[in-house]
């Protein structure tokens, strides 16, 4: 049976666990090492199960990498004479002659290609042995490459292989396959979301990155040698991102957006209550009616990639009005000033008379008057003339953003004032 010494592609659907691989500066059997291998195995012949011959892999991903040899007697007297031969896988059998040592200890070969050889042991004393040793010259096979992409996904595309090596039984001359499996993953650099990296072959993310990556894929084989393959991936994805603030407040709520999309050429903004702007960085956005509200951000590329987004909900707080029934204005910095709590009110109209009908203090305001006024601090009409303590009479109309009217009995009534 012919040498054979092929790639053979696989589809791997699980992480392969590996053989546990001894790694010795010297690795021997029987006299016969291999100092620079990466792992050994032994053979496993069916016509001669106690045979072991010592199979010593070295790892070559270059294509560069040679094998080597180192033989001493295990028995006799030295000196000695070393005759080394190699497998003929044309005729089956030890005959292509390599070298002879004669008058040494040890002897060794380098740069060794990859097959069987043996080496013919004899002394001068009548002493006579011969050793076997293969040697495998692994390269497993990974490639990488770009399977298609769109503006929603990347699918990656890989190949992946152990490299097969056989070694031949010394008495029926048969073919025997030494046992490898290989593990394989994908990564990216930058990180990105590769599914199953380690189950999948050709992956597909629904996930694709933002930024330009290197996709590699890493192959390893039983013998722990690693080929890797790895290819430039230019991104084209787009991503709708935006922060609101504030998310909550009383009407008039001026909301700001900052745009924070990756990508993006064309921007569509719709925030909620009919208002549509096209700037990548619109105005600030005031909401008058009280409510909840959604801001949506629709993004596409130079490439015609679209994606959108929504905030989160922006709560405009409906109007409410609270009246105090006590102040004391004694300059203390604690309630000096009579005012009304109010929230989301479009309009205010207040008047304070004494307990002898007369108006003491009146105000209307809306828009930014309102939202400056203070309150009455206790002065008659606006002057230095200050009211006197007891108890003093409102009349209080008031319009909400949400079209909420405050008035009537509820909204007149009394309050101490005190200093």
């Amino acid at each position: 049976m012919p040498f054979k010494h092929t790639n053979k592609l696989t589809s791997v659907h699980r992480i392969i666990t590996v053989s546990i691989i001894f790694f010795f500066s010297s690795v021997c059997y029987a006299q016969i090492s291999s100092p620079n291998a990466s792992a050994f195995r032994y053979t496993q012949y069916p016509s001669s199960p106690h045979l072991k011959h010592p199979v010593f892999i070295f790892c070559n991903i270059s294509g560069n990498v040679k094998g080597s040899l180192e033989a001493e007697s295990p028995g006799g007297s030295g000196p000695f004479s070393f005759t080394w031969h190699r497998w003929n896988v044309n005729e089956n059998d030890f005959n292509i002659f390599v070298k002879t040592e004669t008058g040494v200890y040890t002897s060794s070969l380098d740069s060794l290609d990859e097959g069987g050889y043996r080496v013919h042991i004899t002394d001068a004393g009548g002493y006579d042995t011969s050793l076997v040793a293969w040697i495998h010259l692994d390269k497993p096979y990974a490639k990488a490459f770009l399977k298609n992409y769109t503006c929603d996904y990347v699918a990656l595309g890989g190949e992946a292989a152990i490299d097969t090596f056989y070694y031949y039984d010394p008495v029926d001359t048969s073919g025997i396959m030494l046992p490898n499996k290989l593990a394989f993953l994908w990564s990216s650099t930058p990180e990105s979301v590769i599914p199953y990296p380690s189950l999948e072959l050709n992956p597909v993310t629904y996930n694709p990155p933002l930024e330009d990556v290197i996709y590699k894929l890493q192959v390893t084989d039983s013998f722990m040698c690693t080929s890797e393959s790895s290819f430039p991936y230019t991104s084209i994805h787009v991503k709708a991102d935006f922060s609101v603030n504030p998310l909550q407040g009383e009407a008039p709520l001026e909301v700001i957006v900052t745009d924070k999309s990756i990508r993006g050429l064309n921007y569509t903004w719709k925030f909620g209550d009919d208002s549509v702007s096209n700037e990548k960085n619109p105005l600030p956005h005031i909401y008058y009616r009280p409510g909840e509200y959604q801001i949506t951000l629709i993004v596409e590329s130079e490439n015609l990639c679209i994606d959108s987004l929504k905030s989160e909900k922006i709560i405009v707080d409906p109007s409410e009005l609270s009246i105090p029934n006590v102040f004391t204005p004694d300059g203390d910095g604690i309630n000096d000033y009579f005012i009304v709590q109010e929230k989301s009110l479009r309009s205010l109209s207040i008047e304070i008379y004494s307990r002898s009908g007369m108006m003491v203090y009146s105000f209307y305001g809306e828009g930014q008057r309102l939202a400056e006024w203070q309150g009455w601090d206790g002065c008659i009409n606006r002057t230095s003339v200050k009211a006197v303590p007891g108890i003093y009479f409102y009349i209080i109309r008031a319009i909400g953003w949400d079209e909420k009217i405050y008035q009537g009995k509820e909204y007149r009534g009394f309050f101490y004032l005190y200093r």
